[in-house]
């Protein structure tokens, strides 16, 4: 579907493809969009949403929390139909740009309908459109690239999460303040100006991209069952179970870690932060540490010992390990009726995002990297299902432990030590399996 002023293969350079800005600077304004929703989606279901009649109809908070996480988990699978999309059917460009409209609906019916429909309607369309274009994005960066610079490669995808984690920044402070005062419209309804910047941002960009053809269904699924094939795709599962229990950790920063701020001391530099507002510092914290990890801390692990991805993973499980102990500790505090400081949620998002680093970026480019030309998008989802897993686990185990009357089995410090245990179990078994798995490295040459 490009036109023929289009490049469709890369053209042979050392330099920066002209079309990276365009994708890094719309992901910057996307991720404001969606980070901008989800900071607040638990705080709008608990207090402010509303019936038909405009009386509140708010949900309790383990309600929320499985809700939530059952969002999340559709938001990283729908990615396989966005990768057979861009792959076999429409490219990622046209993908991209159509699930980008759906998208800006979700948004739209979130600021305009404040009920439990509404609710429905707009993250519905939301995950439809999020979902369908994450494994074409980071699909669409590596493609800008050829043999001839291919060494850019890791730099830029560190540049994208660098993208990512701006936008998100801004959008979890900005919003939740938003919410606080002007209520849930206006709150709803600058992350989706965003989201529609991002898909304008992004066709202006046209020219500018290499447009990798789409191959047609036909021979797309003939080559996909290709003994070959799945045997890159097994290698790529692998590791998708034990990085997915990190997930089901993570996202609680926008759960259970948010309702556990609401009873904590929040004054910070003279003033009082709202609770939804603290998951600020973890795109803060990405920011800060993405330069020291690339430039300092893993040059000088691998000066003793070869830092391999795998290696990098499981360093990063434990560190989320450590992470969730200092949460699990603060809510003993809270259960004993004490008022701990939000610092102790600070360092909570300083270890889980030095752990996402060596978890989420060494996964995100080992996915790219091992997936044949040809499904580039689809194989993504290897990285993304990962989130689904980890959310359908969150999402299991709230639905899980919730009573009749919508209270929790395992409340307070319990619920959090139940996560540091899994953890931990997950991080020793990954290490234990890792010096035995032959997973094949394979070559740009051999993906093609």
């Amino acid at each position: 579907m490009a036109e023929q002023s289009h490049l469709t293969a890369q053209t042979k350079s050392d330099a920066m493809p002209r079309g990276v800005p365009y994708i890094i600077s719309s992901e910057a304004a996307e991720r404001f969009s969606f980070y901008g929703m989800n900071s607040i989606l638990v705080v709008f279901m608990t207090k402010w949403m509303l019936d038909a009649q405009g009386h509140p109809d708010f949900m309790s908070q383990p309600q929320a929390e499985a809700w939530y996480h059952t969002f999340f988990s559709a938001v990283y699978f729908l990615p396989i139909l966005g990768g057979i999309l861009a792959d076999a059917l429409i490219g990622k460009f046209w993908t991209i740009i159509s699930l980008s409209v759906v998208y800006c609906f979700g948004h739209l019916a979130l600021a305009l309908d404040h009920t439990r429909f509404g609710l429905a309607i707009g993250l519905t369309l939301i995950a439809l459109g999020a979902g369908g274009i994450k494994p074409c994005v980071s699909a669409a960066v590596g493609d800008q690239f050829g043999k001839s610079n291919q060494h850019l490669l890791t730099r830029v995808f560190s540049w994208f999460y660098f993208a990512i984690n701006s936008g998100s920044a801004l959008s979890t402070w900005v919003i939740p303040l938003l919410l606080d005062r002007s209520g849930p419209s206006l709150a709803f309804g600058i992350p989706g100006v965003l989201m529609l910047i991002a898909t304008i941002i992004f066709w202006l960009g046209r020219r500018k991209f290499v447009h990798i053809p789409p191959v047609g269904l036909v021979p797309y699924a003939k080559d996909l069952f290709r003994l070959e094939t799945l045997k890159i795709v097994l290698n790529l599962l692998i590791p998708v179970p034990f990085v997915a229990v990190f997930w089901a950790l993570w996202y609680q920063n926008f759960s259970s870690w948010v309702f556990q701020a609401e009873k904590m001391n929040r004054h910070i530099f003279g003033w009082d932060v709202l609770p939804a507002q603290v998951q600020t510092v973890n795109p803060i914290f990405i920011l800060l540490l993405l330069p020291l990890f690339s430039y300092a801390i893993y040059p000088a692990i691998d000066k003793g010992f070869r830092l391999t991805p795998l290696r990098k993973i499981g360093m990063g499980l434990f560190t989320s390990v450590a992470s969730f102990a200092v949460i699990a500790w603060a809510q003993t505090r809270i259960d004993a009726g004490q008022t701990p400081h939000i610092g102790w949620q600070i360092l909570a998002f300083a270890l889980i995002s030095a752990a996402e680093i060596m978890v989420s970026v060494t996964h995100l480019e080992f996915a790219y990297t091992q997936a044949p030309k040809r499904f580039k998008s689809l194989v993504m989802c290897t990285y993304l299902g990962a989130m689904s897993l980890g959310n359908v686990i969150t999402a299991v185990v709230s639905f899980a432990i919730q009573n009749p009357d919508h209270t929790s089995k395992l409340a307070g410090a319990a619920y959090f030590f139940f996560f540091v245990k899994v953890m931990l179990v997950t991080s020793i078994l990954f290490c234990i399996a890792s010096p035995f798995y032959r997973g094949k490295t394979y070559t740009q040459d051999e993906l093609e």
